[in-house]
């Protein structure tokens, strides 16, 4: 683990891939419909998932909200390689971050959003689609899943560069792009704690982009996978402190069944800030 503040020269640049697909069959479960793709035949087998917010309960016209308030929705499509690592599938914790930006969608307008760890990038895309301005990163040695990344872009008609950043940045490094994100309002990012090897890492990531950033939050969500995993003495080292938020209605006015969305786990929702 990381004890300290490291700064490295290490360079950023990745290269892009681009595959065409084609799509073959569709269903659909609890709002989020799921669209089996074909890549071609020398690429691995992928699917495109199809995540669909609104602010009204699906097919129930006579419901007092959908009277009253215009229909709002929005989908994002996401490729999974469902063979591959963990950054090609979109995990339980992404949709739950993602439920719970689009809740507060009005809030993210015009804000300059950072998601960390972004793999398929769910929550970040939905964010950019609300009116944010996103930067998407994951670890900058990993060339391949950033690709993926301004391919989740592509798919949702966001191009990488011009409609939404994407950046390499390692967890618990300082490297060039950490200096060059500038100013933001909000972190992101899902099941980013997903090993306590990790953990001091992110927490040094997290500690120096808020204190570069006082106005800043970092909002996470978790899968609990073990009671022995902590982060709260690593939070005082780094003068952190978090603040659970509750989910219990997450969803709840557009029929969205919270268990379901998060695959019969236990996924947390934290606030993180600096102590001041």
């Amino acid at each position: 683990m990381t004890s300290g503040y490291q700064v490295s020269e290490e360079s950023d640049n990745e290269q892009t891939t681009t595959a065409v697909a084609t799509v073959t069959a569709t269903t659909s479960t609890a709002g989020t419909q799921i669209a089996s793709v074909g890549a071609g035949s020398n690429e691995i087998p992928e699917h495109i998932r199809k995540f669909v917010f609104t602010n009204q309960k699906t097919g129930i016209s006579s419901d007092t909200t959908a009277l009253t308030e215009p229909l709002e929705k929005v989908e994002v499509q996401i490729p999974e390689l469902l063979q591959s690592g963990y950054s090609f599938y979109t995990w339980p914790c992404a949709p739950v971050l993602a439920w719970f930006l689009w809740e507060n969608r009005r809030n993210l307008v015009g804000k300059r959003v950072l998601e960390l760890g972004a793999g398929t990038a769910l929550p970040g895309i939905l964010a950019a689609k609300c009116g944010a301005r996103v930067i998407l990163s994951d670890s900058c040695i990993l060339p391949k899943s950033l690709a993926h990344i301004r391919k989740s872009c592509l798919a949702n008609n966001l191009a990488p560069g011009q409609d939404i950043e994407v950046i390499g940045l390692s967890w618990g490094l300082l490297l060039n792009s950490v200096f060059n994100i500038g100013p933001l309002d909000l972190i992101i990012g899902a099941d980013c704690f997903y090993d306590p090897s990790v953990f001091e890492d992110i927490l040094v990531t997290i500690s120096f982009l808020l204190e570069r950033n006082k106005d800043a939050k970092f909002i996470c969500t978790y899968q609990e996978r073990s009671a022995d995993w902590s982060i709260e003495a690593l939070l005082k080292k780094w003068k952190l402190r978090s603040v659970p938020i509750i989910i219990d209605n997450l969803g709840k006015s557009s029929g969205v069944d919270l268990l379901e969305l998060m695959g019969n786990h236990t996924i947390h929702l934290l606030e993180i800030t600096k102590e001041r």
